[in-house]
């Protein structure tokens, strides 16, 4: 006879609390879907296809957080983005 032990494990994580913000990209209809998939691919250092999903999402929702993290990390990615003509913010 073959008998299966269950172990369960209480497991403490400690998690360092710090203040997430995020890049929101708004749909207009001045830049091109090539421009605005380039400006991400340098602004954010997005691979093209998660570029591209975000120029979709942003075209068809009106809206996409396409970068997340330290509000420090997120100024000059989003003035970057606003200086390549798209709109965005910082929230």
């Amino acid at each position: 006879m073959s008998t299966k032990e269950k172990i369960q494990e209480d497991v403490s994580v400690l998690e360092k609390e710090s203040n997430q913000n995020e890049i929101v990209l708004y749909n207009d209809d001045v830049n091109t879907f090539d421009h605005v998939i380039n400006s991400l691919i340098f602004a954010c250092e997005h691979t093209p296809e998660q570029a591209e999903q975000c120029s979709i999402i942003v075209h068809y929702k009106g809206k996409c957080t396409v970068k997340t993290g330290e509000f420090n990390e997120l100024k000059p990615r989003c003035s970057m983005l606003l200086e390549a003509g798209l709109s965005a913010e910082i929230i």
